[in-house]
């Protein structure tokens, strides 16, 4: 697989997402609610996303922490490794431990961001990933929709954001 060049993401101008909308674990104790699109959506193909998720790969949604109201539950916070070595702590319902959202240690941000699980969203269908990562890792079979930009590893966040979500981190780096 050839990765593609970065290139800025604006996610907004196609992305139907109707906010608030709401999501939730396996079992229902623990339920969220999405009050803002986005920044960026991964489509996460390292190996150990597709470990820690039993799958092909992971997508998440990062979005400022301020933005993802915990309206019931209770949440277990789990820290694991990652390839950085720096790790992330996990968010998972203490009842059926499924992963809702997580912190990247390394992320200049770390609990500033969540890293939103879509498949937790009620209704996932409007948050395809904007940008698949560590496709280096990818399984062979899986493959890439065209168009969508692919990396090897990962992307640099000022040529890749939208300028909307560079204002957004931008914001959230100011506030320290």
């Amino acid at each position: 697989m050839t990765p593609q060049r970065n290139s800025r993401i604006d996610a907004g101008a196609t992305r139907q997402i109707s906010l608030p909308c709401e999501g939730g674990c396996t079992c229902g104790s623990v339920r969220y609610r999405l009050l803002a699109t986005p920044l960026i959506i991964h489509g996460c193909h390292c190996s150990l996303c597709q470990r820690q998720t039993g799958s092909a790969f992971a997508i998440n949604a990062l979005v400022e922490a301020e933005n993802v109201e915990v309206l019931s539950g209770d949440i277990d916070m789990l820290k694991v490794m990652t390839p950085s070595g720096m790790g992330q702590t996990i968010a998972r319902c203490a009842k059926c431990h499924v992963a809702v959202w997580s912190y990247y240690h390394k992320h200049e941000l770390n609990e500033r961001i969540r890293f939103l699980r879509v498949g937790t969203l009620d209704d996932p269908t409007p948050f395809p990933p904007d940008v698949h990562i560590f496709t280096s890792t990818k399984l062979p079979w899986l493959s890439l929709p065209k168009g969508v930009p692919a990396v090897a590893r990962f992307y640099k966040v000022n040529e890749t954001f939208s300028r909307d979500s560079l204002a957004r981190r931008a914001k959230l780096l100011e506030a320290g």
